[in-house]
C-alpha cells in the first residue's frame, strides 16, 4: 500500500535547505497491480481496434446491404470513425469526473463501458435478419466505445504516473503502451488466424462474432483488477487537503486556466498519434493497395514490427528515467524528420527485406514516443486538474489529427498523385512535435506538479 510518510525536520535547517515535510513511499506490489490494471484497459481498446480494422470487409457484408464492396467498406469505416467524433465528449465528461470523484472509480466505469460496447457488437443480428436496425445498433455500440475511450488513456496514464515512484515513472508508464501493442497484436492476429481457418461463408455467418465476444471475459478480468486497487496517493492527498470530497473544478479552468500546457499536450499528442496511426493503421493498407502485397503478408510485417516495439518498449521507458523524457522525444522527432523519406523509399522498393527494414526503422522511432508519453503527458498538469485537462487535450488532438491520418493521407495521395505523402505528413508532424518538446520542461526524476515526492523506500 502506498503511504504518505511525514519526515521530521532536521535541527536548525536553513530556509532554503528545508526538505519537503511529506513524501509518498510506494508499495512495489501495489504499483505493479496498478500498471497491470491500467494497461489491460488500453489493451482492450486496441484489441477492438485491431479486430475492427482487419475484419472490416466481413463486417461490411454483414451490416451493409450494398452490392458494392467499396461502399460496404466505406460504410464500415464510417461507423469506425464515428467513435473518434465522440472521444472528446467522453474526455470532457470522464476527465473532470476523475478529478472530482477519483481516478479508480472512473477507470472502473470506462472499463465496463468499453467491454459492454465491444461485447454488444458480437451480439448484433445481421442486416439480413433485422434490416436497417443492424447498422444502427453497430453505430450505437461504436459510440459507446468511443465515448468510454475518451476517458481511458488519460485516466490510465494518470493512474500509473501518480502511483509510480518519481525515478521510475518512465519505466512503469511504458507498460501502458506495451498493453496497446499487445492488444493490437492479439486482435489482428486472431482475425488473421480465423481468416486462415474458416471459410468465407463461416466467417460471414458466425465467425466474425468470436473476437468481439472475447471482450466480455477480458472486461470482467480488467474490472476485477481495477476494483481491487485503492485511489492514487496523489489524489488521496489532494482530497485530504480539501478536508472533504473534491470540489468541482469548472471546465473553463481545465482549459483556459491550463492553456499553455494544454497546447503543449496537443502538440506532443499530434506527433505521437500521427506517426502511430500512420504505422499501425495506414501502412497495412498502403502495402496492399500501393505495393500490391497480399493482405496476410502485409499484416504479418506490421505484426512483426509491433512485436519488435514490445521488446524494446520497457528498456526505452527506463532510458527516459535515466536521461530524461525531452531527449528521447526530441530524438524521435528528429528521426521522423530525417528518416521518413528514406524509410518510405525502402518500403516502396518492395522486397520483403527492404519493407521490413523501412517499417522497423519507423517502429523504433515510434518507440521514442510510446515509451515517453505516458510519463510526460500527466506531468504537464497539476493534480487538481490532471485527469480533466489531459483528457481534453489528448482526445481533441487524437480526434483532429491522429484518427484522421489514414483518411487525410489517402486524400493527399489522390489529389497530388505523390506516393511519398505519408513521409511528408510524418515530417510535418515531427516539426510540430519538435516545437512542443522544445517548449516543455524536463520532468524525469521529479515529483508531479502539485504532488509530494514519491520514492520506492524510506
Amino acid at each position: 500500500m502506498a503511504t504518505a510518510t511525514a519526515i521530521p525536520p532536521q535541527p536548525k535547517p536553513s530556509r532554503a535547505a528545508q526538505a519537503p515535510t511529506e513524501v509518498t513511499v510506494t508499495d512495489p506490489a501495489l504499483v505493479r497491480r496498478a500498471v497491470k490494471a491500467a494497461a489491460l484497459g488500453n489493451a482492450m481498446e486496441w484489441f477492438d481496434f485491431g479486430v475492427y480494422s482487419y475484419i472490416a470487409v466481413t463486417l461490411g457484408k454483414v451490416f451493409f446491404p450494398s452490392g458494392n464492396p467499396t461502399a460496404q467498406l466505406l460504410s464500415t469505416f464510417g461507423a469506425f470513425a464515428a467513435a473518434f467524433l465522440v472521444r472528446p465528449l467522453g474526455g470532457m465528461v470522464f476527465g473532470p469526473l476523475g478529478d472530482r470523484v477519483g481516478r479508480q472509480k472512473v477507470l472502473a466505469l470506462t472499463m465496463i463501458m468499453m467491454a459492454t460496447g465491444t461485447f454488444a457488437i458480437g451480439l448484433i443480428p445481421s442486416y439480413a435478419t433485422i434490416g436497417v436496425g443492424a447498422p444502427l445498433l453497430l453505430l450505437a455500440a461504436r459510440l459507446v466505445q468511443g465515448f468510454s475511450t475518451g476517458g481511458e488513456y488519460a485516466g490510465a496514464s494518470t493512474f500509473i504516473a501518480e502511483y509510480a515512484p518519481d525515478k521510475r515513472r518512465g519505466f512503469f508508464g511504458s507498460w501502458l503502451e506495451f498493453g496497446t501493442l499487445a492488444g493490437y497484436i492479439g486482435g489482428a492476429g486472431l482475425v488473421t488466424l480465423m481468416t486462415a481457418l474458416l471459410s468465407s461463408h463461416d466467417l460471414v455467418a458466425w465467425g466474425w462474432r468470436i473476437p468481439f465476444l472475447i471482450a466480455g471475459p477480458m472486461g470482467i478480468i480488467g474490472l476485477y483488477l481495477r476494483m481491487r486497487l485503492e485511489e492514487t496517493p496523489a489524489f488521496a492527498a489532494e482530497v485530504e487537503k480539501a478536508e472533504a470530497s473534491r470540489p468541482k473544478v469548472p471546465l473553463r479552468e481545465m482549459v483556459a486556466g491550463q492553456w499553455k500546457p494544454l497546447l503543449l499536450c496537443m502538440g506532443l499528442v499530434l506527433v505521437f498519434n500521427v506517426t502511430d496511426y500512420m504505422l499501425l493503421s495506414y501502412m497495412p493498407s498502403y502495402l496492399t493497395s500501393e505495393l500490391k502485397y497480399d493482405e496476410t503478408h502485409g499484416l504479418l510485417v506490421v505484426l512483426g514490427v509491433m512485436a519488435l516495439m514490445m521488446i524494446v518498449q520497457p528498456f526505452a521507458g527506463a532510458l527516459t528515467d535515466r536521461i530524461g523524457r525531452r531527449p528521447v522525444i526530441a530524438a524521435g522527432c528528429a528521426g521522423f524528420l530525417l528518416l521518413s523519406v528514406p524509410a518510405l523509399l525502402l518500403i516502396r522498393q518492395g522486397s520483403l527485406l527492404a519493407v521490413a527494414l523501412g517499417m522497423g526503422a519507423l517502429g523504433l522511432l515510434l518507440v521514442c514516443f510510446t515509451a515517453s508519453m505516458p510519463a510526460a503527458l500527466p506531468a504537464l498538469f497539476p493534480t487538481r486538474v490532471r485527469y480533466g485537462s489531459l483528457s481534453i487535450g489528448f482526445n481533441v488532438s487524437v480526434s483532429l489529427f491522429g484518427g484522421t491520418t489514414p483518411l487525410v493521407v489517402t486524400a493527399l495521395i489522390g489529389a497530388t498523385g505523390n506516393m511519398m505523402m505519408p513521409a511528408y505528413y510524418m515530417m510535418a508532424a515531427a516539426v510540430v512535435g519538435g516545437f512542443a518538446v522544445w517548449r516543455m520542461s524536463e520532468c524525469a526524476g521529479r515529483p508531479l506538479p502539485g504532488s509530494a515526492p514519491a520514492v520506492e523506500s524510506r
